[in-house]
């Protein structure tokens, strides 16, 4: 296959040749036939040395935070005896990450190896492939190239942004010595049991079968206080929930954000969204879960939020992320409570409506809800700092 600049050798030897016959000039004719020559030349030369080629791909991490750079190191191996005077590396990128990279290789000897590295700037989260690399071989002029695909893709996560939190210093004091941040937040003063919808996973030994027959779903009998702290994150991906998809990207992020606070605190976390139940996560199905949430077409909150009423648990803590609800939401969500113990809304209002802002808050706050408002000009961290205070450390719950 002939490169750009074969074929401009080809058609300038073409040009030469036409003036060649019109001037009756001899030079010009063998200048031309030379120029004709040389491109099939190339291409004889790159056929007959067979350059065989062998490539690896390795990146510094599979998973990444939006905002980090990933690095990506490709090994070539000319496997041949004869050398290969010029090689072109190709390695094909998401629109997402940016431009494909690309590298030139010159001077590969027969069983020669050599390394090269690129950066990619992970700048929004989502699930990427990387590749296939491509790499083509040309004669020493350029003129002719033999192209080799290796169709090695390699996966990458890239989760959410995730912002640094600190639970306020009122819960690290709440409690008496030894007592982590958790155990202090959903402790009760009840010491007996509590009951809950049966998981995969629990005890069969610790099925109440009263419980059971009553209700006709598996109950699972539970002491308060050995238990572990729980919590649920529940993230709004409805699209008519926020203003654009700025928003939706930063209810994500503080969903990770807090979602990460709870784990870092050895509380027991499920994540639930419109399209998905709520349900038991490890850190890594967290962040992953988020890095491929998109968004949804739902109208309504209410029927979304059905499930959580369903799922809550006495003393268990809830997250709820959503845009700046209107009043029909507003009476979801406060309706959606249930057993829950510490309930906090965390509202992204990038439009700026002070008075509808204000007006949520309040009425949130009868229901004994924590309002988080998440305004253009400030950061979640600021954010969560002055909706989770507490007046006192009497009165702490987080």
């Amino acid at each position: 296959m002939l490169t750009r600049r074969g074929l401009s050798v080809l058609a300038v030897a073409v040009l030469l040749w036409v003036a060649a016959r019109l001037t009756g000039s001899s030079d010009l004719h063998m200048v031309a036939l030379g120029l004709l020559i040389l491109p099939a030349f190339a291409a004889v030369f790159l056929r007959w040395s067979r350059h065989r080629l062998r490539a690896t791909r390795r990146l510094s991490q599979r998973r990444v935070f939006a905002g980090s750079p990933l690095r990506v190191g490709i090994e070539v191996q000319n496997t041949s005896r004869s050398p290969a005077s010029l090689v072109l590396l190709e390695d094909r990128l998401p629109a997402s990450l940016g431009r494909a990279a690309r590298a030139v290789l010159g001077g590969l000897r027969g069983r020669q190896r050599q390394t090269i590295s690129y950066t990619v700037n992970c700048g929004r989260r989502g699930r990427f492939h990387i590749g296939p690399l491509v790499a083509s071989v040309t004669d020493p002029f350029g003129l002719a190239q033999r192209k080799q695909e290796f169709p090695d893709v390699h996966e990458l996560i890239v989760y959410p942004h995730v912002d640094d939190l600190r639970a306020p210093s009122s819960a690290r004091t709440a409690g008496g010595a030894g007592d982590t941040t958790a155990r202090q937040l959903y402790r009760s003063g009840e010491e007996f049991f509590t009951m809950r919808q049966y998981e995969m996973g629990d005890d069969l030994r610790r099925i109440h079968w009263p419980s059971t027959a009553r209700t006709g779903r598996l109950m699972i009998r539970q002491d308060e206080a050995g238990r572990r702290a729980s919590a649920t994150v529940f993230l709004d991906t409805r699209r008519g929930a926020y203003v654009g998809e700025r928003d939706l990207e930063r209810a994500v992020s503080a969903a990770a954000s807090i979602g990460t606070l709870y784990l870092r605190g050895g509380i027991d976390l499920r994540l639930g969204t419109v399209d998905l139940v709520p349900q038991r996560v490890t850190p890594e199905a967290f962040l992953e879960a988020l890095a491929l949430v998109e968004g949804s077409s739902e109208k309504q909150l209410a029927r979304c939020l059905l499930p959580l009423r369903d799922r809550s648990a006495t003393g268990s803590a809830l997250l709820l992320v959503t845009g700046l609800p209107s009043e029909d939401d507003l009476s979801a969500i406060i309706a959606a409570t249930g057993a829950y113990g510490q309930k906090v809304a965390v509202l992204v209002d990038d439009d700026g409506d002070e008075d509808r802002a204000r007006a949520a808050r309040v009425r949130l706050s009868r229901a004994e809800w924590r309002a988080v408002l998440l305004t253009p000009d400030r950061r979640l961290q600021e954010a969560w700092t002055l909706g989770t205070a507490r007046p006192t450390a009497a009165a702490a719950r987080f």
